[in-house]
């Protein structure tokens, strides 16, 4: 009887070791992401995979290669994923989420509140934590996918053109039009001002983004 509970030990203890070593492998090969920046579907995955190591763990009876080929289909799928991801804005925001305006010019957008579930206490919360008091302070506070609260003072969230921080005109080759409307753009006026600096095909453009007067422009795969 002791000699069975000595050996289901090694048993355990040799899978728990694998697994651990398999299980950082995967994650380490899907991304590089911190755990305050998965998105629901990583979550989903990184739960499943957990599960799945744990039961692999205890069921001893069962074969170890068999329990882990469920943990490879999850892993295969979620690389694949993230692949056609880096193809497809559409698809990064479906999965992903986007970025919400949560107070414009100082005021807040109690539509996009409602839209993204976000409650006047978790803003005011996440406002305190960076020591903002005060409503009227904020110029533009952006909830981001991950459920950060990006914060642009008055006094710091434009410059002289009257650009705000951190919202980039194009991104991989498709105009953010809510965002050439906060600078009071539009596309047009984009196109013209790529056109004048010798970019005269926007899906060639990684990322551009408008400051001082100035766009700057990251041309793909230079």
């Amino acid at each position: 009887m002791k000699g069975e509970r000595k050996v289901e030990i090694i048993e355990e203890s040799w899978r728990t070791i694998l697994l651990y070593v398999v299980i950082i492998i995967i994650f380490r090969f899907i991304g590089q992401r911190g755990i305050n920046q998965l998105n629901v579907i990583d979550l989903v995955v990184v739960l499943m995979i957990s599960e799945l190591g744990v039961v692999a763990i205890e069921d001893t009876g069962e074969s170890l290669l068999h329990q882990l080929v469920p943990i490879l289909i999850l892993t295969l799928i979620q690389i694949g994923l993230t692949y056609i991801q880096l193809k497809s804005q559409k698809l990064r925001r479906v999965l992903d989420g986007q970025p919400i305006i949560v107070i414009r010019q100082g005021k807040i957008d109690e539509k996009q509140m409602k839209k993204s579930r976000y409650n006047l206490d978790d803003l005011l919360l996440q406002l305190r934590d960076k020591n903002i008091g005060d409503i009227r302070e904020v110029d533009y506070a952006i909830l981001e996918p991950s459920g950060t609260l990006s914060v642009f003072k008055k006094s710091e969230s434009k410059d002289k053109s009257g650009s705000v921080f951190l919202l980039p005109l194009v991104i991989d080759g498709i105009i953010q039009e809510k965002h050439l409307n906060l600078i009071n753009k539009n596309s047009s006026w984009l196109f013209n001002e790529l056109k004048q600096r010798g970019y005269k095909d926007v899906k060639r453009i990684l990322y551009c983004s408008f400051l001082n007067g100035q766009l700057f422009v990251d041309i793909k795969n230079e």
